[in-house]
């Protein structure tokens, strides 16, 4: 059995991405679906104010709403759906799940945020720059080209 991570971090977004796995579904091999709740960060300044139990409440309540819309979709299919909160490091997070499940396809189904550098989800992917630095990075390198053409 086929084993597959999905990090969501909002519903709708997530579907949209999962719906064309999911359509190819008859040709390929039955999968174990893992799905790994990203839940949004509190800041600095709530988090002054808010106790860590609440915290905790609040992600456990955030994740069973976002879970209650993608796992119907995944257990449709007849296939297993496990779902995880992410804490820490997804490095981390995922090196523990892949030892536990075995290796296995990771998709990351979060919604890119302008201007914020998500932490990247392991395994394949292109190197891009992300934010302000990674922008103010690509101009001074193109700068840099087109000087050394003259």
């Amino acid at each position: 059995m086929d084993t597959t991570i999905v990090y969501v971090d909002e519903a709708a977004h997530a579907l949209g991405m999962l719906a064309p796995l999911l359509q190819s579904g008859q040709a390929r091999a039955p999968t174990r679906w893992i799905v790994v709740g990203c839940a949004p960060r509190i800041t600095h300044r709530v988090s002054k104010w808010v106790t860590h139990s609440a915290r905790e409440s609040w992600r456990g309540k955030w994740a069973e709403k976002v879970f209650e819309q993608i796992v119907p979709l995944l257990q449709a299919c007849g296939e297993p759906v496990i779902t995880q909160l992410a804490r820490g490091s997804l490095d981390e997070f995922t090196a523990a799940l892949q030892a536990q499940h075995g290796e296995g396809r990771i998709v990351d189904a979060r919604r890119p945020k302008p201007g914020a550098d998500l932490q990247a989800a392991p395994g394949p992917h292109p190197g891009e720059p992300r934010g302000v630095w990674g922008f103010a990075a690509m101009l001074a390198g193109s700068g840099l080209l087109l000087t050394a053409e003259y």
